[in-house]
């Protein structure tokens, strides 16, 4: 009894001796306020510098990255989103984009020898010589071009299908052939139209096929992502390419066949044009077609031309409506006057359409055409055509360019400078034909 004793009277003094004294308590409580300050401290300076401090930044020119991730995105285009477009664009249009092989009769040469002397004595001394055995198909060229519409119209560069007696077959991406004729070749511009044929086939059993999506090239922006795919070197079935648009309203001339042809506001790009890429697709990365693969530079590298699409719509709504491609027909020969030309020639204006001229200024063959609106008008050689139905011909607004906006049978009024003398006069614009 005495040891529990004992035993309570010290666990009674451990704890008292444990209890805090006032002085204890206060102090935890000065670091309990203190540690709410600071939180609470912390709380605002961080607002204060989001809202106040960063917006004075901002306001200085400053780019400040904010924590919101949202915001990031919006600012900035990841490349991952790019490359996604462009995979998706490929794989909505490929389907679309033909090659087409170009193939005609070649005759089989057979070699074959003979002994001129019928003797051994020159010891079997044989000539060689050569006879035809019938003929078989070869492939005698290629190119590209893209589906316009459900029924099988494709375009494509009239230099592709400019043969003659040779058989165009189209070879979808899916692997299947067709064969092709040419419905119409535009006249001015390197572009042609050609239909698949469907006639082997049962009717009520014809493919619909998948046309492509127009765009509009008169949106395009330098630096703009683009995408060109083509047969490349006639041997590489829908290879693709990607580059930038390089340069707008760009004026070349393009050789190839022996034949020169000048290209008026067409698009530069850097994207990879091959040989066989030509009638091809560009596009940009919502999968429109917004030109047509036409050339490429042998000098330089990586400079590639298209035709803009814009150039394009003229035709195939007429091929789709009339079955052919018209032209209003004015009937000069002429050279668009520059400043450089304007200068060496001593010419009194810097603008405009100097008739019976090419562009090194010297005298063409013919300046007007026989029987042409331009003859009953009474244009002459040396005449300077200022304006057609008032619009002004410059050297960015071409004569061939404004004709274009109009149709046989359209009454215009034409400005023209001879010599000193200014005057206008009336013609009526009649079909071109060739």
């Amino acid at each position: 009894m005495k040891k529990t004793l004992n035993q309570d009277i010290n666990l009674k003094k451990f704890f008292k001796k444990k209890q805090p004294s006032k002085h204890g308590a206060l102090a935890l409580l000065i670091v309990f306020v203190a540690i709410l300050a600071g939180i609470a401290g912390a709380i605002f300076t961080n607002f204060y510098w989001e809202k106040h401090i960063f917006d004075l930044l901002e306001n200085q020119g400053i780019s400040v990255i904010h924590k919101d991730t949202t915001i990031i995105e919006e600012k900035y285009l990841p490349q991952t989103t790019e490359e996604e477009k462009t995979i998706q664009t490929v794989k909505q249009v490929s389907p679309s984009v033909v090659s087409i092989i170009i193939s005609r009769d070649v005759p089989i040469v057979e070699k074959y020898y003979i002994n001129p002397f019928n003797s051994d004595f020159f010891g079997g001394f044989q000539i060689p010589q050569y006879r035809e055995k019938g003929t078989e198909k070869q492939q005698v060229g290629s190119g590209t071009g893209f589906i316009i519409s459900e029924n099988g119209m494709i375009l494509t560069n009239k230099h592709v299908v400019s043969e003659e007696g040779v058989e165009y077959i189209v070879l979808l991406n899916s692997g299947e052939k067709y064969p092709a004729k040419v419905l119409a070749k535009d006249p001015f511009y390197d572009l042609a139209i050609i239909q698949i044929n469907q006639s082997d086939v049962v009717e009520g059993d014809e493919k619909s096929f998948v046309p492509v999506k127009l765009g509009d090239s008169s949106k395009l922006q330098i630096g703009q992502t683009v995408i060109a795919i083509g047969n490349a070197l006639g041997e590489f079935q829908n290879t693709v390419s990607v580059g930038v648009v390089s340069g707008l309203g760009r004026n070349i001339v393009a050789t190839g066949a022996g034949i020169a042809e000048s290209l008026e506001g067409i698009i530069q790009t850097d994207a990879a044009i091959n040989p066989g890429n030509s009638g091809g697709p560009l596009l940009n990365l919502v999968g429109e077609v917004i030109g047509i693969n036409v050339a490429r530079s042998t000098s330089g590298e990586n400079i590639g031309f298209s035709l803009p699409i814009n150039m394009a719509k003229r035709d195939i709504e007429q091929v789709k409506v009339e079955g052919k491609i018209v032209y209003p027909f004015l009937g000069i020969y002429y050279a668009p006057i520059t400043e450089e030309i304007s200068k060496a020639n001593d010419l009194p204006v810097k603008f405009g359409a100097w008739v019976g001229r090419d562009g090194q200024g010297q005298k063409t063959e013919i300046a007007v055409v026989s029987d042409s609106p331009a003859e009953i008008a009474e244009i002459k050689r040396d005449d300077i055509i200022l304006e057609f139905d008032n619009k002004k011909i410059t050297e960015t607004n071409s004569l061939a360019k404004i004709i274009l906006e109009y149709s046989p049978g359209d009454n215009i009024s034409l400005k023209i400078l001879r010599g000193e003398e200014e005057f206008s006069s009336e013609v009526t614009l009649i079909e071109w034909e060739d």
